[in-house]
C-alpha cells in the first residue's frame, strides 16, 4: 500500500491547509465562546469543493477520492473541528449515502445543491432511546399508500437547524426488526417537522446540533431511499463511510494540538532552556509524534481501501477506535506542556481537548467500533 501522496493530493492538501489557516483561525475562539454557527465559511467551503469532495462532477460534486477526503479533513480539524464536522456529515453520511443509493431523481433534486454547499445535509439516527442501539429505533413511518406519516424525536443531530434536507430513519414494519426500517428525505419546512433548541455542548460548539420533532409529517412515497426495509442497510453503510471522516477529523485534532505544543515547546523557557530541551518534554513530544503517525497511516489505509473498492468496514472501525483515543489523548498532553497557559483560550489547546472528547462518541462510541472490529475478526 502506497502512502506517497501525488501531486494532485498535495495541491489538494495545502489548499485545506491554506483555507483553514487564513479563513477558519481568525474567530475560531470566538465562534468557540459564542457556539455560533459558521455560515459564511460554509459558503466558502462550498465554493473550494470541500462539500461535495467525493462526488460525481455531474452533481456538481469535486470528484475527488478518499484520501483527498482525508488530507482535507484533517486540515480542517487542525484548526476548527466545528468546521469540519459540517464538511464531515455533509460528505461522509448525506452526499455518500444519497449518491451510492438515491434514485436519478433524488440525485438531481438533492444532491446537487448539497455537493455545492447550496444546501447543508443532516443525518437523523440517533434518538433518546437508540443512539448506539440503531434497530431500536422509536420513530416510526407509517405507510399511507402514496406517503408515509412520520412521527418521533431524533437527538443530537449535527447541521440540526441549518440543514435544508436531512436524512431520517425510521420504523415502519417493527414486526420485520431491522427488515422494518427505511431511510427517508425530509426537507426542512415540511408540515409538522419541528426543530427543538440548539443544544449547549463541551466542545464542537460552533457546529449547530439540535433535537427534531416529527408531527405526522407527509413525507412522499418517492422519498424513501432504496427498496421497503433498506433504511437499516442504509444507515450501516453511511456510517461505515463516516467512521473514516471522524477518524480523520481526530486525527486533525490530534495533529493541530502537536504542532501547538512543538512550537510551544521551542519558545517556553524553564531552568535558563527551551522546555523542548527538557527530555520529560521530548519524550512526551516523541510519544505525540509517533502515535499521531500510526493514526495516520490507519486513516490512510482504510481510505485507500474504500478508493480500491474493497471492503473497508474494519478498516474504517480501527482508524476510528485508534485515531479518537489519540486524539483524546494527545490533547491533554498538549495542554500539560503548555502548562498554566493552556488553560487559556488563547493558546487554542484547550479547545482541541474538549472538540477532541466527541470523537470517541458519535458515528459510533468506541465501545461499537470494538464489536465491529471483533465481529470481523471472528468470522475470518
Amino acid at each position: 500500500m502506497d502512502f506517497n501522496l501525488t501531486e494532485e493530493h498535495l495541491m489538494i492538501r495545502d489548499a485545506a491547509r491554506d483555507f483553514a489557516q487564513t479563513e477558519l483561525l481568525p474567530g475560531v475562539i470566538e465562534r468557540d465562546e459564542k457556539q455560533e454557527f459558521p455560515k459564511e465559511l460554509v459558503r466558502k467551503m462550498g465554493e473550494l469543493g470541500f462539500m461535495g469532495i467525493m462526488v460525481d462532477p455531474k452533481y456538481g460534486g469535486s470528484g475527488m477520492d478518499s484520501v483527498s477526503y482525508v488530507l482535507i479533513m484533517e486540515e480542517l480539524s487542525k484548526i476548527d473541528a466545528s468546521a469540519s464536522v459540517i464538511v464531515s456529515v455533509n460528505n461522509s453520511l448525506v452526499c455518500y449515502g444519497l449518491e451510492a443509493y438515491g434514485t436519478e431523481e433524488q440525485k438531481q433534486k438533492y444532491l446537487t445543491k448539497l455537493a455545492t454547499g447550496e444546501e447543508i445535509g443532516a443525518f437523523c439516527l440517533s434518538e433518546p432511546e437508540a443512539g448506539s442501539d440503531a434497530t431500536s429505533q422509536a420513530t416510526t413511518a407509517e405507510d399511507k399508500g402514496d406517503y408515509y406519516l412520520l412521527n418521533g424525536t431524533k437527538n443530537w443531530i449535527t447541521n440540526g437547524g441549518r440543514a435544508g434536507v436531512y436524512l431520517v430513519i425510521a420504523q415502519t414494519d417493527r414486526s420485520k426488526g431491522h427488515k422494518g426500517i427505511n431511510a427517508f428525505i425530509v426537507e426542512k419546512g415540511m408540515e409538522g417537522f419541528h426543530i427543538g433548541p440548539k443544544e449547549d455542548k463541551l466542545g464542537i460548539r460552533g457546529s449547530d446540533t439540535h433535537t427534531l420533532q416529527f408531527n405526522d409529517v407527509k413525507v412522499p412515497k418517492e422519498n424513501r431511499i432504496g427498496e421497503d426495509g433498506f433504511g437499516f442497510k442504509f444507515a450501516m453503510k453511511t456510517l461505515s463511510g463516516g467512521r473514516i471522516g471522524i477518524a480523520s477529523q481526530a486525527l486533525g485534532i490530534a495533529s493541530g494540538a502537536y504542532e501547538l505544543a512543538l512550537k510551544y515547546s521551542k519558545e517556553r523557557k524553564a531552568f535558563g532552556t527551551e522546555i523542548c530541551n527538557h527530555q520529560a518534554i521530548a519524550f512526551k513530544l516523541a510519544d505525540m509524534y509517533t502515535e499521531i503517525a500510526a493514526a495516520r497511516h490507519l486513516v490512510m489505509a482504510s481510505a485507500c481501501k474504500k478508493d480500491a473498492g474493497e471492503n473497508y468496514d474494519r478498516e474504517g472501525a480501527m482508524a476510528k477506535l485508534y485515531a479518537s483515543k489519540v486524539a483524546m489523548e494527545q490533547t491533554v498532553e498538549a495542554v500539560q506542556i503548555h502548562g498554566g497557559n493552556g488553560f487559556v483560550k488563547e493558546y487554542h489547546v484547550e479547545r482541541l481537548m474538549r472538540d477532541a472528547k466527541i470523537t470517541q462518541i458519535y458515528e459510533g462510541t468506541s465501545e461499537i467500533q470494538k464489536i465491529v472490529i471483533s465481529r470481523s475478526i471472528l468470522r475470518d
